[in-house]
């Protein structure tokens, strides 16, 4: 992707915040508009393919910002359980300092039905879990869980988070967050792990 336009970033910037607050159905380009402060010009000259193309590269950066935060928490983690601990921390500070109103960016592509309408929102989204599970079993696997089991630590923890932060939405709570956390982190203890003191620095 090439690199955007500093009206470009606001509104995918905008999009973003709007999809994890209200979802896919209920963002419209007036409301990225007004949050953004960009022109309506700013819509066709930008986003020619409307407000699929809009969603997309929402999700993508969506997608790139978790990675970025599953990278820097693996560089503060120790091992697999920590990592685990401070990616669950980091979404549950996240809700709290939302006062419950921010979601995922990638799941009302999938939840609202938008991937039954374009078949590139439906690899959009697959792609970003798959970019963000990856990032998570990539790490677990340098911390010496072996690679079945890191991609299967992996798929349990994005999933449990979010689902943590439906059912936190719903709660008003951060309960969810600190269930999941315990369970997984529980789970990945007893994860046998393989030496990687002479290959992790």
């Amino acid at each position: 992707m090439g690199k955007r336009t500093d009206a470009k970033e606001k509104m995918v910037q905008a999009a973003t915040q709007l999809m994890r607050q209200r979802g896919y159905n209920a963002t419209a380009f007036s409301d990225v508009l007004h949050l953004s402060g960009t022109s309506r010009g700013s819509v066709y000259f930008h986003f020619p393919g409307g407000k699929t193309q809009l969603a997309i590269e929402a999700a993508e950066a969506h997608a790139f910002e978790q990675v970025e935060i599953i990278d820097r928490a693996a560089g503060q983690a120790t091992s697999a359980v920590r990592l685990i601990e401070l990616y669950v921390d980091l979404a549950r500070d996240g809700m709290i300092a939302s006062d419950y109103g921010r979601g995922c960016g990638v799941a009302p592509l999938i939840t609202e039905g938008a991937t039954q309408q374009s078949a590139e929102i439906a690899e959009t989204g697959r792609r970003a879990f798959s970019e963000m599970t990856d990032r998570l079993a990539f790490h677990f696997v340098a911390f010496g869980v072996e690679r079945a089991a890191a991609r299967a630590l992996a798929d349990a923890v994005l999933a449990g988070v979010e689902g943590a932060m439906i059912t936190s939405r719903a709660l008003r709570s951060p309960t969810p967050f600190d269930s999941v956390r315990a369970v997984l982190v529980g789970h990945a203890a007893r994860v046998p792990l393989r030496d990687v003191s002479r290959t992790r620095t």
